[in-house]
Order: structure tokens, then sequence, then C-alpha cells
């Protein structure tokens, strides 16, 4: 009887299998083509039995017992549809948007421009290479700031800070940060750096985006000086429906497991130097300075913070829109780092590196973030919409920096335990901000809307201020280090405290104007117009010196013993060296800058092929003064000069989901503000100075890319690109008459050239996004070279002339590799993403020496985020970043046996290891809830 049930089972097991059947298909937005990414398809008699759509838009509904079968498709913000399947044959839902009339105003429900189908859409139909960054992929991406979401796009790198080893500036297509420009809603925005124009992109939270765009090539309504390439941080736009979402998530560093983190009281630090308070012609005196900052505290790093929040409605018949958003974040960042100073030998022709010192550095930082912006629109009718967008950053860093010097020179005798230590703590207080309000108008007029206005009106600031930085040295002379103990005394100069801060100040006015020439079969749309910017920049510096003394032991006031005289910092009692301290320095000067530019070009439709030529204008006048007048420098400066930058885009579409594209621009780049200051800073064999007959780069650059959609949210592309660079501007030495000048010059031409692949494809609940990158640059420079004076009976043994080298463009990496692997469950709301990020060797530092230039390894990447989402909106999130803890190597790629005495010398590579950071993992988890 068992196997006569056992039987009956099996064949009714295997009938049902036989009988069962599946219905498979797509949904997609029936006006764009969009695969939509968690509609849910059911059965109408049977609701519960149901799918969803996978990131391809796909779906398979399984176990159907019969046809035809009627379903209903949902999704929100989307009309309801019922279907028939009559059959298994693959369907294909095309779902309509709701849509809500304002009068003769349709506006639909699903115009977002923040998903990966939208971010493919636009560099599809961008008339320039564009790569696009959706806010969804930055959602659930591992990136909290705006430089990590960036160094996932294809040929783009970004230069990490040493302190805490996340990504501050972005490097495009191997082009130094100086190549390229930072947008916020396509205005550009003034840098903080109180020498340089490029943005940290650090500074902004990558939250608040709508989507982030990277133009890799310019067209003539684009501002010129970007020959690497343009970055646009797009903020969030008001939603056609009331949209709410908040998000609070802590963290950790894992570095901070294992060691303390180093603090100081913040509250403590005056934010005016002396002679700011009291005047120049105040003498001052310790009693100005608080010695409560020099006092360094340690224990546990506190928890991470995040939060955030977006608010976004349209009012009064939806003609108003709101959007109004912020973020906080407070993180605890910090690294470990063996530093190995160095110089080259120039007691002989050798040309080889010396390890000067050994130095171990312990780096603790808070850093806060705190964005908010805030965008109103308002609909006068359909041909008139007025904007008003503000935007407020703010970035702060307390830093203490511990670090540990042996002396490799002099009093090294390993053998003996013997050698020198030198002991330095920096306190830092940095502060950073970025605001800017725009005013726009879009206006359209004629027939079918032919003539288009735009304008704007900007004003924008960036400051930055580093109030009472401080530092303080002391030092040991260790002798029979195994028998005896360490003394720590104080040194001669034992403290310093400098104020340093600039302001940027820009007023900028834009007016565009397109008039649709022709709109049948040939469609010609001409446009023009215009943009003047003024700017404003202020920079302030000064530096007190202390020594160290004590009333009681007169003469012994650089040698207080810790123990004895001292336990902590601020109880090191000082005199100043400088009671007027150093205003006179070159880094208190003014600049401003007024930039001039107007533009015509011709965009013609023919069929499948477009092309667009066009001319833009831009007069420049820049100038500086020096605060402080010098003897003997020009104190004031001024260089002014009119580029013609033409363009030329042609794209040839051969099927709808296809681009071929080819272009050719002409851009420039600018001298930085403080580059043309005739500064000069002394240092032990020779001078840096600044450079005011420095010429502006010119640069000719060429683009080929080829571009294929399989689907609306997926991308296959490959391109080539050139560029010749006239006049850039690289630092070099130059020799003369008695003296040794390090400065930034104009070095000839350069070239810089390399190929890009980029692929983004989905699979139901898998995908993957995946771009590589080769750059490959030639810029010949002057190097010093040490040889053999061939006079024997000269006292100089060793001369030095000026030689030329060949070498890549600073900060370029030959490989780039980016790979991220996607999955998405809709059905039980799973998201998951592992991110890879490798960038090859790249040149990190140009050495004053002939082959001595200072290269930083390859390194990789690696991090995951997941999140699991409710029905109840309520989503739960994780993020973890640098899971390898992959450190950060800098190395020379000669060695020197006379190195390897020095402690913990190690040979990388065939070189000789300059630098090892060790920057921990980051762990986030947190909540986010969408209304």
């Amino acid at each position: 009887m068992y196997r006569i049930c056992l039987f009956v089972a099996a064949e009714l097991l295997c009938f049902q299998c036989l009988t069962a059947q599946s219905v498979k298909g797509v949904v997609k937005d029936s006006l764009t083509g969009e695969e939509l990414v968690g509609a849910v398809i059911c059965l109408k008699e049977n609701p519960r039995v149901g799918v969803s759509t996978g990131l391809d838009g796909s779906f398979m509904l399984a176990d159907v017992s019969r046809f035809p079968v009627e379903l209903v498709c949902r999704y929100l913000g989307y009309g309801e549809k019922m279907v028939t399947a009559i059959g298994n044959a693959p369907l294909t839902l095309y779902l309509e948007p709701e849509a809500v009339q304002i009068k003769e105003l349709t506006v639909y429900g699903n115009n977002a421009r923040n998903t990966e189908t939208s971010a493919r859409s636009i560099e599809k139909n961008a008339v320039n290479a564009l790569n696009v960054v959706s806010a969804k992929a930055i959602e659930i991406s591992p990136d909290i700031t705006v430089a990590n979401v960036v160094q996932r796009i294809s040929g783009v790198t970004v230069e990490r800070s040493s302190s805490g080893g996340d990504g501050q500036y972005a490097v495009l297509r191997g082009m130094d940060m100086r190549y390229s420009y930072t947008l916020i809603n396509g205005v550009k925005i003034p840098s903080p750096d109180n020498k340089n124009r490029f943005v940290p992109l650090d500074i902004f939270p990558s939250e608040l985006l709508d989507r982030l765009e990277v133009s890799k090539s310019i067209t003539a309504d684009m501002e010129g000086d970007a020959t690497g390439g343009a970055v646009n941080l797009v903020m969030k736009d008001a939603p056609e429906k009331r949209q709410l979402t908040l998000n609070l998530s802590t963290g950790y560093n894992a570095m901070f497991l294992d060691r303390d983190f180093y603090s100081f009281d913040t509250r403590a630090v005056v934010r005016q130097s002396p002679y700011e308070i009291y005047g120049e012609n105040y003498s001052a005196k310790s009693g100005d300075f608080n010695a409560k900052v020099l006092k360094m505290r340690s224990g546990h790093a506190p928890l991470n913070f995040f939060g955030g929040f977006s608010y976004g409605d349209r009012l009064f018949r939806r003609r108003l829109g709101i959007m109004v958003a912020g973020s906080f974040q407070n993180s605890y960042r910090g690294s470990n780092s063996l530093y190995f100073g160095n110089t080259v030998a120039t007691s002989d022709a050798s040309n080889l590196p010396v390890l000067t010192n050994k130095n171990d550095r312990s780096y603790s930082e808070r850093q806060t973030r705190c964005g908010f912006h805030a965008k109103l629109d308002f609909r006068f009718s359909p041909l008139h919409k007025l904007q008003w967008y503000n935007a407020f950053m703010d970035f702060g860093n307390a830093q203490v920096r511990d670090n540990t010097k042996t002396e490799l020179n002099t009093g090294y005798e390993p053998e003996k335990g013997n050698f020198n230590l030198g002991f330095d703590t920096r306190f830092r207080l940095a502060h950073q901000q970025i605001i800017n309000s725009t005013l726009k108008g879009t206006h359209c007029f004629l027939g079918n809307e032919s003539l288009k206005i735009d304008w704007s009106a900007v004003y924008s600031r960036a400051f930055n201020e580093i109030p009472d930085n401080s530092s303080v040295y002391t030092g040991a002379s260790v002798r029979n280090w195994k028998m005896g103990s360490v003394s720590v005394v104080t040194t001669p100069y034992g403290a310093e405290r400098r104020w340093e801060h600039n302001d940027d100040r820009d007023w900028a006015g834009y007016l565009n104007v397109n008039y649709a020439l022709l709109k049948d079969i040939v469609k010609l749309d001409i446009s023009a117009g215009g943009m003047y910017r003024d700017k404003l920049r202020t920079s302030f510096y000064n530096d007190y010196l202390f020594i160290p003394y004590d009333e009681s032991k007169p003469s012994m006031n650089s040698n207080l013993i810790k123990g004895t005289d001292w336990n902590d910092y601020s109880e090191i009692k000082f005199n100043i060296h400088n009671p007027f301290g150093s205003t006179g320095n070159q880094l208190n000067y003014g600049a401003s800058e007024k930039i001039a530019a107007a533009y015509g070009q011709a965009k013609l439709q023919l069929d499948r092929l477009q092309a667009i030529l066009g001319l833009r204008i831009e007069n420049t006048n820049q100038g500086y003064n020096l605060k402080h007048p010098i003897a003997g420098v020009k104190n004031t400066g001024n260089q002014q000069y009119v580029d013609y930058l033409p363009c030329l885009h042609l794209k040839y579409s051969p099927l709808n989901s296809s681009n071929i594209r080819a272009s050719y621009s002409k851009s420039l780049n600018r001298p930085g503000f403080f580059e043309i200051v005739p500064y000069q800073i002394l240092n032990e064999d020779y001078t840096e100075r600044g450079n005011p007959e420095l010429k502006h780069t010119v640069a000719h650059n060429v683009d080929f890319r080829c571009e294929y959609f399989p689907r609306p949210s997926e991308q296959i592309m490959a391109g080539l690109f050139y560029k010749r660079l006239e006049n850039p501007i690289e630092y070099g030495i130059l020799a003369e008459g008695q003296g040794t000048f390090y400065q930034p010059v104009n070095f000839g031409d350069a070239d810089n050239y390399g190929a890009e692949i980029d692929v983004t494809l989905y699979f139901h609940s898998f995908g993957i996004k995946a771009n590589y990158t080769f750059t490959q640059s030639k810029i010949t420079t002057a190097k010093l070279f040490n040889y053999s004076n061939p006079d024997p009976a000269s006292s100089e043994k060793i001369l030095v002339k000026n030689v030329k080298q060949t070498r890549p463009l600073n900060g370029q990496a030959k490989h780039v590799v980016n790979l991220s692997l996607l999955y998405r469950n809709t059905k039980n709301g799973w998201d998951g993403q592992l991110a890879f990020s490798y960038t090859g060797d790249r040149l990190y530092a140009v050495s004053r020496y002939l082959d001595n230039d200072i290269w930083q390894a390859g390194y990789l990447q690696t991090d995951i985020s997941v999140e699991k989402k409710f029905k109840s909106g309520i989503v739960v999130f994780a993020k973890a970043t640098g899971l390898l803890n992959t450190p950060t190597v800098l190395y020379l790629k000669k060695q020197n046996p006379a190195n390897e005495k020095a402690r913990d010398y190690e040979i990388y590579g065939n070189g000789t290891l300059i630098r090892r950071s060790y920057y921990g993992q980051n762990i986030q988890i947190g909540l986010r809830y969408k209304l």
C-alpha cells in the first residue's frame, strides 16, 4: 500500500510539473521606455500570487496552472494595468504615468531624473561626451561624499588626504586637479583653497545630490577652462508629489579598536591672531595665546553620526515647487603612517636618494560636514518659470598629528643604540565654507516655443580658515638604547602658532538665447549668450614662534625636561620670538579676476546626424597685490588676455539605441591666484618662488566615443581621447645667477591620450558596472643633475647642472579600473553592492632632481553596501569602506645601499619605500524613511 501511495504522489507531482507554466515579460514606462524596477505583477483572481520586476524590468510569474490568465500590474506613480496572458509568450507591459492637469499644463508624476534609466537617457541624448551617476546609484553605494562617488566614473581618479584616506580632489583623464572645475546646478563655484582654484569634493555630502554629471568634452556654452573636464553637482529638485525622506545612521572606524583617539579642546581656539585683534603695531604677549589648545586628550573614539532629511512639495495648484534638504555628518577618522624624509646625495655624482629621517605619525581627526540646500521654482505659465536656489556647505576638521622623528644622519649609530629623536605634535582646526545663491529665469516665446531665453544671477562665496594652528617641538638624544631611558626636552624654537584664512567672493551673470530656426525634417537651432564674473580674493597669514623658558632656570631655557619641568605641553612656558608675527609673508595678498565671455553656437539635426559648431570668446583680467610691499619684487601685477575657443561636435545614431561621437574643442587653464604672486620661501638648498610672468595654458582636445544602450538602463561605451597642451604649467627648477629656484613654469608642450571602456548591464536580480581607463602622457621639464667636476684642481668636486627629463603629467595613473557587482530582490526588498576601485601607479610628487620623483603605488579599494526595505517605507542599510585596509604607499624608483642601515628601511619593488599609511575600515549602519 505504501508503495502504491508513493507511486501516485510521484505521478501527480510529475503531472503538475508538466502542466504548470510561467508568464515572462518586462514592464516599461509608456513615455520614456524606461524599465520599471520593482513593479508588482500578480494574478487578478489571487493577488497574493505575484512577483516584482528585477533590475532590468523583467519578471517571471511561475506556477501558472492554466491559460488564459488575467494579470494586474501596479507601480507607484503609475496607473494600474490589467492584461490577459493567453500563452507563455513574453509580454511587454507599458504603464501610463499618473497625470495632473493644471489648466493648459500637464504635469506627469514620474518625471524624476534621479534613476539609473534617466542617467542613461541623459548620457544618450547629451550633445557632448557625458557620464552620469544617478541619485539611486549614489543611495545604494558605499560612498558618503561626492569625492568618493566620482571615483566610480571611468577616467576619474581622486587625490586622497594623507590623514584620513578619503578622496578630496578629482583627477579627470590623468589631468592634474587644476585642469577641471566644479559646478553646482551648472554654475561654477569658487574654491576655499588658499592657493589654488580646484574645489575639494569631500565638502559635499552625497545624499544632497539628484545626480552627478562629469562632462569630458565641452561645448561653446560651457566655460572654457575644462581641459580635463567639468564636475556638475545637480542638487535635488522639487517632486510633483509631496515627499519626505529621513535618514539616521552611526558607525565606527576600525583603526581606533587598536589605539586611542587624540583630541584637543577646539573651544579654546582663538579665531583671530593678536595682530587682527589689536592692530599691526601691537607687540603680542604670552598671555594672548591660550595654553589650553596645547593640552592633548586621549581615549576611545566616539561613534560616528550621520543624519539627513529632504522635503519637497508643489503648492498653489502645483505652480510653486519647494525642495529643502539638509545633511549632517560627524565622523572620527585617522591614520597610522611611516614616512621617510629624503633628499638626493650631493657629496658624489651618484644622484641616489638619501633618507634623512624616519617619521612614525598618527593622525586623529574629527570631521564634521553640514550641507543645506533650498530651491524654489514658480511656474507663471507653461512658458515662463523662475527658480531661486541656495546652497550652504560647511566642513570642519579638528586634527591632532603626533609625530616621532628619528634622525638618520647626525648622531645616528644604530649598532650602538645611539640616535636623536624629535617629537612634534600639531593641533589644527580647519574650517571651510561654500555658499551659493542663484536666481534663474527660463522663458519661451513665439509659436511652438521657437525662442527660448534663460538667465542667471549668481552670488558665491568660498571661505577657509585655519586659526591658531599650533605645533610643539621636543627632542631626545638617545645613547645606549638598551641600557638607558629617553629624556625628552624642549627645543630652542619650541612652538609655533599660525593663523591663516582666505575669502573668495564671486558675482556672476549668465544669459543664453536659443532660436529654433528649422523644426521639420531638418532641425536647426541657433544659440548665443555670454557671462560675466567678478571675483575678489583676500588671503591672510600670520605666524608666531616661541622659545621655552623657566624663570628659575635661566641657563636651561631650551632644555626643559619632561617629568621634571613639565608633564603636558600646556604646562610649558614660552617667550615670543617675533611678537609682531610674520605679516610680511607673501600669503598676505589680494587677488582679482574679471572674466567676460560670449559665444555663438549652431546645432543641426539631419535625420540621424547631429552637428554642433560653436565659438566661445573669453577675456581674462587677472591681478594681485601684496598687502605688505616688499623691496625688489613686483608688488602688484596684472595679466590680461583673450582666448578664442572653437568647438565641433558630431553625433551619428545608426540605431535608436546607439551613438557614434566625435568632437574637437579648444580650452584653457589659468594660473592659480598664488602662482603669479612673487613670493619667496627660503629653503636649505633652493628657494621656492612665484612667477608673475607665468602664462596660461591652451589645450586642443579630440574625443571619439561609441555608445550602445541595450536597454534604457544599460550602456556599453568605448572611447578614445587626445589632448595637446601648449604652455602647460608644471613646477620645475630654474638656475639664475648663483641661485636655484623652484617655481611654476611653462614647459613647452605636452601630450595626453588614452582610451576608456564603460559597461553597465543587468540580469534580472543581478547587475554589473565596470569601466577601465588607459591614460598616457608626456611632458619635458628641467631637473637638477649632480656630476663630477672635470677640473681636478678645483675645490668643488661636485657640480650641478640643469638637464631635461620626459615624464608623465603629475597625478596621472596609467591604469584605472572600477567594478561594482549589484543585487536587487524587489519582492523581498533587498539591495546590495560590492564595489572595487583600482588606481595604478601614478606620479605623486615631482622632484627637483633627475629620476628622483616620488610615485604612489597601485591602490585597490574594496567597499560594500546592503539595504533592506520594508513595506512601511523604512529602509535598514549598512555600508563598509576600505574592507581590505589597503595602505597608501609612496616610493622612489631608485635604491641606495647607504640607506640600508636606516631603521625600518624597506625596498619597495626595485625602489625605496617613502611612505606607508593605513586608514582602517569604516562601518556605517542606519535607517532611512521615505514618505
